[in-house]
């Protein structure tokens, strides 16, 4: 999600006010803290117009900057 955010230059507090969070469950998701229930998942999903797998999946995500 971070990424997503990066590419697209939305800070935590934008993308948080368009979903209708509070700002540090972003920053919660973004570092595995917290599992967003499916709801929530899909609006992010749809805020960036990606399928829902681009933002979440069961198996772990390489970290940024992983050459593994």
């Amino acid at each position: 999600m971070a990424v997503l955010r990066a590419e697209r230059g939305v800070s935590r507090r934008e993308l948080a006010a368009a979903l209708g969070v509070h700002y540090q469950t972003i920053g919660y998701l973004e570092r595995g803290e917290y599992s967003p229930s499916l709801h929530l998942a899909l609006r992010i999903a749809g805020f960036f117009e990606v399928p829902v797998e681009v933002v979440f999946s069961l198996t772990p995500f390489p970290r940024l900057g992983s050459t593994s």
